[in-house]
């Protein structure tokens, strides 16, 4: 089972470049595994969409209930983010050699954590996976 990231998860549900080749991944996939950041990250992406005039917000709306009802529907195995997970996100910052921001850290420590392979769409992501010896995969045009 994967863990998606964001990037991979707001392709499959929002028209964007990379848009057919998530629905191909998650068309192969049962029950790929999120993390309560993606969720928290999927619903900011949402209201930045909205902001800038990319969606109406019924649109938001509509996309924010289906992708709720789809974690409730267990589309997803939810991976439940705990002290463990922050640690380990703090241990890789701490190395100072890997550019990381703190999503993406956690992103990184919740699939190594659970053995989970990281699927993304963000480049940077994917090269601080393989730099931390992690198995990773990037969704690419």
């Amino acid at each position: 089972m994967p863990y998606l990231d964001t990037s991979v998860v707001v392709a499959y549900y929002l028209p964007e470049p990379l848009s057919a080749r998530a629905q191909e991944f998650y068309a192969a996939q049962t029950s790929p595994a999120v993390s309560e950041l993606v969720e928290l990250e999927f619903l900011a992406a949402l209201s930045q969409r909205m902001r800038v005039g990319d969606l109406l917000r019924v649109q938001a709306e509509q996309v924010a209930s289906l992708f709720l009802t789809h974690l409730d529907g267990g589309w997803y195995t939810r991976i439940h983010l705990h002290a463990g997970h922050f640690r380990s996100a703090r241990d890789f910052v701490e190395r100072f050699d890997v550019p990381l921001k703190s999503p993406d850290a956690l992103h990184l420590a919740a699939a190594a954590a659970e053995g989970l392979q990281l699927v993304t769409a963000d480049q940077q992501l994917a090269r601080n996976a393989a730099i931390l010896g992690l198995a990773v995969q990037l969704i690419t045009l």
